[in-house]
């Protein structure tokens, strides 16, 4: 180990974008960046092909017997869960000694990989085969949430960690906070295999920042970086449901230095994004006279689509699912799984913008999720989707940006509380440009749109300086 982190510097000294990315990052130009779209997706782009890079030359340095992947879902029988639950197990935590600052771990601790072998196994693949031939992505978001939990799991608890256990036993659990964007950079193929990897990259007192990538590996031994995101995770107490410490990073490279900056970074960006939001600050100017343009040109009573424009309202975009949430999709801490969440507001948000484009559509990007809250175990979810936001450009004739937000409905009160908040892009890659018009019809419609709108102006930058 220790001659792997020698090698490990000696690599990374002759890191020339890690330099780089030390100098952008910190740079007061970078910190007061807050245009929408243009210097905002290039830094994204910068971060996304940096972090790209970094991962894989940390990767190098992994030893295969510590890939392994631990178990987030729950692996406790349920009848023995409602067998603790009735003998009325106490709720409050045991004594515990006097404590010292959690180990330090290294980026190296909490590698892991999930390997897909869609391309040598015609059985895994038929497990995954969407209508069109093509890989289920619900399912493969699923199994990104798994392994950032595995991933923060393994942070926490050393790189040795088989199985998780009890969580009463551990004292803690960790969920999902959020997902920043996911841009898929290459289409999928079933007859390849897939790779799903990553570590933690920064940490705060109770949170991790998990990066995570999906690759498709080569019959050429080549791999090709498909999709690469990131993962916030909180860690909690089991007993008391508040802040609960991580282990903090020991950083020994140059390398990792880049990573944790990186990961520095994006919680930076997200604070700014999270000011800028349009439930906290009215739009800007530039903003307001788009939406007023658009308002006279499409919301006006008497419309007319002579032009071969439809019109459609956002609220008749709406499409609902209700459904009861089964004991079988839940995690270690007994609530229903977030990837499991995912698959679900995926799969509906494409029949959204499928129905709305009627056309074929295929997935562009993974815009935003949030988790409010956790979903229990027996309760009703009723997910909602709608269309936010539709444009055209050059190199995709009909882009469509989805909201899918998830509730919990209290039966007894009859009342809905948010849980989850999911944002999602879907394109085409051929045909006309889409003629219909999703258009605001109250001020809470005009900003999602406006919201939506940002959204896709991320994307079309980010796009278009991965395409120049």
């Amino acid at each position: 180990m220790l001659a792997a982190r020698a090698s490990h510097r000696r690599l990374l000294s002759a890191s020339v974008s890690s330099k780089t990315v030390l100098a952008r990052h910190f740079s007061p130009q970078a910190d007061a960046s807050a245009a929408h779209g243009g210097k905002d997706a290039r830094e994204v782009v910068e971060d996304v092909d940096e972090l790209d890079t970094l991962l894989k030359n940390i990767r190098k340095h992994t030893s295969p017997t510590g890939h392994h992947f631990v178990p987030v879902r729950g692996y406790i029988p349920w009848a023995q869960t409602l067998l603790d639950q009735s003998r009325g197990t106490s709720t409050e935590p045991p004594p515990s000694p006097a404590t010292t600052a959690p180990p330090l771990r290294s980026m190296l601790d909490s590698y892991t990989e999930i390997l897909l072998p869609f391309a040598s196994s015609p059985e895994l693949y038929e497990q995954y085969a969407n209508a069109a031939g093509g890989i289920r992505t619900g399912k493969l978001f699923e199994h990104l949430d798994s392994l950032a939990g595995s991933i923060a799991y393994k942070h926490v608890l050393g790189p040795d960690v088989q199985t998780l256990g009890l969580v009463k036993e551990l004292g803690f659990y960790i969920v999902t906070a959020s997902v920043d964007r996911l841009d898929m950079l290459a289409p999928l193929s079933p007859v390849r295999d897939l790779r799903l990897s990553g570590h933690v990259i920064h940490v705060g007192k109770s949170s991790m920042e998990v990066a995570v990538k999906m690759e498709a590996l080569e019959k050429t031994g080549t791999e090709k970086t498909l999709m690469l995101g990131r993962f916030s995770m909180v860690c909690r107490n089991a007993f008391t449901h508040k802040a609960h410490p991580v282990n903090q990073l020991s950083i020994t490279t140059s390398e990792e230095e880049a990573l944790h900056r990186l990961g520095a970074l994006h919680r930076r960006r997200q604070k700014s994004q999270a000011m800028r939001s349009l439930t906290l600050v009215p739009p800007s100017s530039d903003e307001a006279q788009v939406l007023h343009d658009y308002s006279l040109r499409y919301g006006d009573e008497h419309y007319s689509n002579s032009t071969g424009e439809e019109r459609v309202w956002m609220d008749k975009t709406k499409l609902e699912r209700t459904m009861l949430m089964f004991p079988q999709e839940r995690n270690v801490h007994q609530k229903i799984f977030g990837g499991y969440l995912m698959r679900l507001a995926y799969e509906l948000g494409f029949t959204t913008a499928r129905l709305f484009s009627r056309q074929r559509v295929r997935f562009l990007s993974l815009d935003k999720i949030s988790f409010a809250r956790p979903v229990p175990i027996g309760s009703i979810l009723r997910l909602t989707s709608e269309i936010l936001h539709t444009t055209s450009s050059e190199q995709f004739p009909s882009i469509v940006h989805v909201r899918v937000k998830a509730n919990v409905v209290d039966v007894e009160k009859g009342t809905e509380e948010m849980t989850n908040d999911f944002r999602f892009t879907w394109c085409t890659d051929e045909g006309t440009p889409m003629a219909r018009r999703v258009v605001p019809r109250t001020y809470r419609d005009a900003m999602l749109w406006l919201e939506g709108r940002r959204a896709l102006e991320m994307g079309a930058a980010i796009q278009g300086l991965r395409n120049s």
